[in-house]
């Protein structure tokens, strides 16, 4: 199932409900990342799994942040839990489970160790992003994220925030603001203008784009797009 549209926004069409109330197996982010699907999942008759039950956690503002997948190794758990949950509905086919799951944690390895090396050495370990979703990512690389908004992107942004923010970024040096694809970016630009900084599209991975669904993208080709993206923000060497 595949949805392209910004997901905490997302509506389920009758068709869609009933995929997920027929479904063996129901996978989703809880914590009212997509409350449509949350909702359905309620009447779900198969074996549910929440990803944010098999990995640690963290929290915004007294809300757990649901965005586990940013951070390679608490994602390659999740991996792991779903290979186990189809190896006990399908023990047929278990070794294959595993011998999957294996093979694509090990993708996950390198992806983790490329963003250690990336970023193990930059003149600012600052991000300053459009909504809080890159708590996980900046844990697990010892960045430190300052979001314009909270971990829902279509939160209003406060004026006191904004004026914080653009005091924040001058004293600190920040050369860059970070947007979103599936966002609108006007209040992040607004605030790099007043600032004097630039902007770049550093993407959540909570939906992929139809030009990215074109291309043939995944997990793996945008986390490192997102390095990338930020080793030339950072200054990284």
């Amino acid at each position: 199932m595949l949805f392209r549209s910004e997901p905490h926004d997302l509506e389920l069409a009758p068709d869609d409900l009933a995929e997920i109330v027929d479904a063996d197996l129901v996978v989703y982010v809880g914590a009212g990342f997509q409350p449509a699907v949350e909702d359905a999942v309620g009447q779900a008759e198969g074996r549910t799994l929440d990803v944010l039950s098999v990995v640690p956690t963290l929290r915004v503002g007294g809300a757990i942040d649901p965005h586990v997948w940013l951070d390679p190794e608490r994602f390659a758990d999740v991996v792991r839990a779903l290979a186990e949950a189809l190896a006990e509905m399908d023990p047929a086919h278990r070794a294959t489970y595993r011998q999957n799951a294996d093979a694509y944690v090990d993708e996950l390895r390198a992806i983790d160790e490329a963003y250690r090396a990336g970023l193990a050495s930059c003149r600012s370990r600052l991000l300053v992003v459009s909504h809080a979703a890159f708590g996980y990512l900046a844990e697990a690389y010892g960045l430190r994220q300052e979001a314009i908004t909270g971990l829902s992107p279509e939160s209003e942004p406060d004026p006191a925030r904004l004026a914080e923010l653009r005091d924040l970024v001058r004293a600190e040096g920040v050369t860059t603001l970070f947007t979103e694809e599936l966002v609108s970016p006007a209040v992040a630009r607004a605030l790099a203008e007043e600032a004097g900084v630039r902007t770049a599209v550093l993407s959540p991975l909570e939906n992929l784009t139809p030009q990215e669904v074109e291309a043939g993208e995944d997990y793996g080709s945008i986390m490192r797009r997102n390095l990338r993206t930020l080793e030339v923000a950072l200054g990284c060497s």
